[in-house]
């Protein structure tokens, strides 16, 4: 069972990020991939997130494949030209890789400790169209900010990456569930339910220090502040993390037009099996 095929089948699907650095080898692949066996339907493999090098989302999907788990590589145009996007959107086709998410990525941070420079000699929309006429015709993802839009919203950007070749929406890091219930009814009113499917952003959040420094540093996060002050006053602040995490998926599945939800990384990657567990959404 693959995530594409979860996702065409209507049922509600579950993917989690590695958690990857400069050091991570096969072994860390392979033994996160173990802890998430039988409870998510595909493993995103990130691309340089925040512009910290890590591990090719090629090399690591590979490693994926031949472990028996279906990898969901990420792919911005932020660090490559159009020829080396193509060379990998081939690598992954090679791969038998069936999803992916393509995204153009955001520039390199004035003083980031890797000064490298962007590259964006594709857009986002342009990335989507090359994978779209790949033989293998892939399942392609893109990004979407969750947020409060008006009356008037026809999201003329997700229906543009719709037009050219995506099939689902994987929105930013999204803890408000008021503005994800509205922003879900100004997405089907505008017509974009009949196009894309939603996959939206979650994660146990390990501290309040973490979740203050993704509020201050990630702008389009969406992260309460009685959930800081929850995390702040609990004893245990990573079991309290993992807790609130299952219960807003639990809340997430239920919202109408969200097809999935994708548990990013930010602390220990053993907290994902956990939520997953403790939300009773798979079992296992």
């Amino acid at each position: 069972m693959t995530f594409r095929r979860v996702l065409q089948e209507g049922r509600f699907a579950l993917t989690a990020e590695l958690t990857l650095n400069r050091n991570s080898g096969a072994d860390d692949v392979r033994r996160q991939a173990d802890q998430l066996g039988g409870l998510v339907d595909g493993i995103q493999v990130t691309d340089n997130p925040y512009a910290w090098v890590q591990m090719s989302a090629l090399a690591a999907a590979a490693m994926l494949r031949e472990h028996g788990f279906d990898p969901i590589p990420v792919l911005s145009c932020r660090d490559r030209n159009r020829m080396a996007l193509q060379r990998d959107l081939l690598g992954l086709q090679a791969l038998g890789v069936s999803s992916l998410v393509l995204i153009r990525g955001h520039r390199v941070p004035p003083g980031h400790a890797q000064p490298a420079a962007t590259v964006f000699d594709l857009t986002g929309r342009e990335l989507i169209a090359r994978a779209a006429a790949l033989e293998s015709n892939p399942l392609i993802g893109t990004g979407a900010r969750v947020f409060r839009p008006g009356p008037a919203w026809q999201a003329e950007s997700l229906t543009a990456r719709a037009a050219v070749g995506a099939g689902f929406a994987l929105t930013q890091l999204c803890f408000n569930m008021d503005i994800l219930r509205h922003y879900m009814a100004r997405f089907a009113a505008a017509g974009l339910a009949k196009r894309l499917t939603v996959v939206v952003s979650l994660s146990p959040l390990p501290s309040a220090d973490t979740a203050l420094w993704i509020k201050q540093n990630l702008s389009d996060s969406r992260i309460p502040g009685a959930l800081i002050k929850r995390l702040e006053s609990a004893g245990d602040p990573e079991r309290e993390g993992i807790l609130i995490c299952a219960e807003l998926m639990r809340e997430v599945a239920d919202i109408p037009g969200v097809s999935g939800i994708n548990l990013m990384t930010t602390g220990n990657p053993e907290s994902i099996p956990a939520a997953i567990r403790m939300s009773g959404l798979r079992d296992g």
